[in-house]
């Protein structure tokens, strides 16, 4: 074939060894791009647009994953303590605004901000790997079927690549996220909350909390499904929005305006992801619980009932997820915009 196939080369150690295994998803990077388009070579999706998609356009992509991701979830920390605590104790926690003041009244107004350094850190990671990735693998999928099939079947590339960027990114995010549910869930004074002090009880009590990866299959099941759902829906909200609505060439339309619909589309997508996800979520809550030390995930499933595994803290995750999710693609869209990257998706 003369389909443009890019070789996979690996790129330099990172230069730290706890982050080893993070050095090693770069190598897509090289192989998903090429210095240019050769001239008379078939289709490349990755020249197909007005911006070419070389390496500095996915490592702004990856910067601006970071910023979406990174900073979205640090500011919603209040929200996502009070949804774990309604997950992994209901009786107690039986609704936000009720969360929010129990927990400000017995452990004060840090209480409600425990665990921002791992949802920060974590979440940065998740990502730089998940928007990048994405983007690489939209152009590696469409590449690998041509272009044909690649604009007849987008919602099909759409979902394979935020499934394997995902997939990627939950190794990067699972660490933390581990150490911040358990900072958020356990009884005060039972657990240490700062970002050290959790992180080394965690490795020293490994064999109990399964720590640095014991999360990450339903993890995997909780940011894979929700992460192929944002994605999914918001191309295809923005591509509907672009078709119906806003019928004139993309380009003749300001960039408030395509960011304003670049937000609507990212906070409709965001409520499919929490009602999709919201299962596997309250399931990682639940294995921060000191009584579920030990069990299965199946146990644990059975134990506390599939409703309350879909139903307990919904409308507040809803809330957080659409908020989270139109938020990070506008603030992802605006970084692509001010880099002259344009905003993502159209007709």
């Amino acid at each position: 074939t003369d389909e443009v196939r890019p070789r996979v080369q690996g790129l330099p150690s990172v230069g730290c060894g706890s982050c080893s295994y993070l050095a090693a998803m770069y190598s897509p990077v090289r192989s998903a791009v090429a210095a240019a388009a050769p001239e008379g070579k078939p289709w490349d999706s990755r020249f197909a647009g007005a911006v070419p998609h070389d390496n500095n356009y996915y490592f702004k992509c990856m910067i601006a994953g970071i910023l979406s991701c990174g900073g979205t979830h640090t500011g919603v920390v209040s929200l996502d303590v009070a949804k774990c605590n309604m997950q992994t104790n209901p009786g107690k926690y039986k609704g936000l605004v009720g969360a929010l003041k129990t927990i400000a009244a017995e452990e004060g107004v840090g209480g409600l901000v425990k665990g921002w350094a791992p949802t920060l850190i974590g979440y940065s990671a998740q990502g730089f790997f998940k928007f990048g990735f994405y983007e690489i693998f939209k152009d590696v999928y469409s590449n690998a079927v041509g272009e044909k099939a690649a604009k007849e079947y987008k919602g099909l590339i759409w979902l394979g690549a935020s499934a394997s960027a995902e997939f990627i990114a939950d190794i990067a995010l699972c660490p933390m996220e581990m150490v911040k549910v358990k900072v958020q869930t356990s009884v005060p004074g039972t657990w240490p909350t700062s970002l050290g002090a959790a992180t080394s009880k965690m490795l020293a009590n490994s064999a109990e909390t399964r720590f640095p990866f014991g999360s990450l299959v339903p993890l995997w099941s909780r940011q894979i499904p929700y992460t192929m759902a944002k994605f999914y829906f918001f191309e295809k909200i923005v591509q509907l929005f672009y078709q119906h609505v806003f019928t004139e060439d993309k380009s003749t339309y300001s960039k408030g305006t395509q960011l304003s619909i670049t937000f609507a589309s990212g906070y409709l997508a965001g409520v499919v992801c929490a009602i999709v996800s919201h299962p596997a979520d309250s399931l990682v809550s639940q294995l921060g619980k000191v009584e579920n030390k030990g069990k299965g995930f199946g146990q644990i499933a059975n134990e506390v009932g599939l409703m309350n595994l879909c139903t307990k803290g919904l409308g507040t995750r809803i809330i957080m997820i659409g908020t989270l999710t139109g938020l990070q693609w506008w603030i992802y869209d605006t970084f692509k915009t001010v880099f002259g990257m344009g905003t993502t998706g159209g007709k």
